[in-house]
């Protein structure tokens, strides 16, 4: 999943990470961090942190890298246990 952070501003640190979904299918997991969506009430974001709060907009990894809100993928990260998979998504 493509996640970015929107608590500084329209572009944030953003990655390409393996995420987790509860049985529920209503928090999502990233390494330590907890989201729950924002059901359509946020600005530019769609998930929230459980802990901190903080906004962030969470999607799928666009085959065209494109994955920023606003388009592009400078200073994207992509996290080393799903490089294989993007590589070969964007491919």
């Amino acid at each position: 999943m493509y996640i970015e952070s929107k608590s500084d501003g329209l572009e944030g640190e953003a990655v390409v990470g393996r995420v987790y979904f509860s049985k529920s299918g209503k928090t999502l997991y990233y390494k330590g961090l907890r989201f729950q969506s924002l059901k359509g009430a946020g600005f530019k974001a769609n998930y929230f942190d459980i802990e901190t709060g903080d906004f962030y907009w969470i999607s799928g990894p666009r085959k065209d890298q494109n994955d920023r809100l606003y388009g592009g993928n400078r200073g994207v990260l992509v996290d080393d246990d799903v490089r294989d998979e993007y590589l070969a998504l964007i491919r």
